[in-house]
């Protein structure tokens, strides 16, 4: 029975490593990431609503005094 040949074993794996860090190295690059990850601004964009100039409330009929 022939002996399982391991000579090029280390070659072969370090060439797989070194081209999966190339791979990887160059998935990641063309990533996008943001310049300033701090935090954004709200602006309150404030429309005039008709009936937000009216002052209505709405009763619950369990909260109106008994009768």
């Amino acid at each position: 029975m022939p002996q399982l040949d391991t000579s090029t074993w280390f070659t072969m794996i370090l060439s797989m490593t070194l081209t999966l860090f190339i791979l990887f190295q160059l998935k990641v690059s063309k990533h996008y990431y943001p310049e300033n990850p701090g935090p954004k601004s709200v602006k309150s964009t404030s429309k005039h609503i008709p009936w937000e100039d009216k002052w209505t409330k709405i009763y619950s009929p369990l909260s109106l005094p008994p009768q």
